[in-house]
């Protein structure tokens, strides 16, 4: 709430009077005077619920999303899983979740700093956002690790959307910025995909696909396939 007063004018009292039918030419002079007051504080009333209720939409919107990238935070997320949950459930339409985690993040701290490493949460936060559907739910769950919800989308449609992020994010390479000797790293990504089930719960569903990403991350290390 901004804390600013609204000021009436005469406009917004006669439009809200002549709402509720009242005509203040056949009022006496104190009557008048006290219609009028009355409308002035139900107008400044309306305003001050008005900026209420944006303060504290501001409120629910900071507390959902992730302090560093434009998407959720873990809290936030899970709640959306729930609810995603519950629809799948009840319209018994199919429903997966995408756990990654990137490959070489800890490098890009240790050699450039954790300013670089913030700019590649960021970086990796809008390749997935950019590419997946308005519908879908994106967050991160912490450190390096982000997760996405794919409502209405089968589990094959769900690998394939899981090799496409993590084939863009291994494009990713942080510089070497005025440090000639510091080679630029390749940061990369695993991922891990879980279809829901009946009687499944969130933490139940978020488990599998993380466990899905180490299962992806020990098959890339040992095929070669991991960024150098």
């Amino acid at each position: 709430m901004s804390g600013e007063y609204h000021q009436v004018t005469q406009e917004e009292r006669r439009a809200l009077l002549d709402i509720l039918g009242v005509d203040l030419a056949t009022s006496r002079p104190r009557e008048r005077a006290a219609l009028e007051a009355l409308a002035e504080e139900v107008i400044a009333l309306r305003a001050e619920s008005a900026g209420l209720r944006a303060a504290l939409a501001d409120a629910e919107l900071l507390a959902d999303n992730d302090a560093l990238c434009p998407v959720f935070n873990r809290r936030a997320f899970e709640r959306e899983v729930r609810r995603e949950i519950a629809l799948a459930g009840r319209f018994q339409t199919p429903l997966s979740l995408i756990f990654i985690d990137l490959d070489h993040f800890k490098k890009v701290n240790d050699a450039f700093g954790h300013s670089a490493g913030d700019d590649v949460l960021i970086r990796v936060s809008d390749i997935l956002l950019q590419n997946t559907r308005e519908t879908d739910i994106v967050g991160r769950l912490g450190g390096d690790e982000f997760g996405i919800v794919l409502a209405h989308a089968t589990h094959g449609d769900s690998v394939a959307k899981a090799a496409e992020l993590a084939s863009r994010i291994d494009q990713l390479v942080v510089l070497n910025g005025d440090d000639d000797a510091l080679s630029p790293i390749r940061v990369g990504a695993s991922c891990g995909v879980a279809e829901w089930q009946d009687g499944q719960g969130a933490d139940g569903l978020i488990a599998r696909a993380d466990q899905n990403m180490f299962a992806q991350k020990a098959r890339r290390k040992a095929a070669g396939s991991l960024p150098a």
